[in-house]
């Protein structure tokens, strides 16, 4: 196989875009978002946020599928966020792609 590389950015929203990440917590998130893609041997060339949402630009293998990256970054950093009381409610990423533009249409 010849060489591949695939880069895509990724944006996903907190659920009904409430906006749960604040200064103080923003930099553990991207910083615990970040590790646990190493882990995951996902490769994330750059992270940021905003109060709402998350930018993320990633490396796609050939092996991996957007899908599947999401699931694992988002699942796993929202347990993190909820496991270590980082909101004083429930966090939770959007769960579809309709919820991300309900608010702006």
């Amino acid at each position: 196989m010849g060489y591949l590389k695939i880069w895509i950015h990724l944006v996903w929203t907190t659920k009904n875009r409430e906006p749960f990440l604040t200064k103080e917590i923003r930099q553990p998130v991207l910083e615990h978002i970040r590790e646990n893609a190493g882990s995951k041997d996902i490769h994330i060339d750059f992270i940021n946020c905003h109060l709402e949402h998350v930018h993320c630009l990633i490396s796609l293998k050939a092996n991996q599928t957007i899908d599947n990256i999401l699931m694992l970054l988002k699942g796993e950093s929202s347990h993190w966020i909820n496991k270590n009381k980082l909101t004083k409610v429930k966090f939770a990423w959007q769960d579809e792609l309709s919820e991300a533009f309900s608010r702006t249409t």
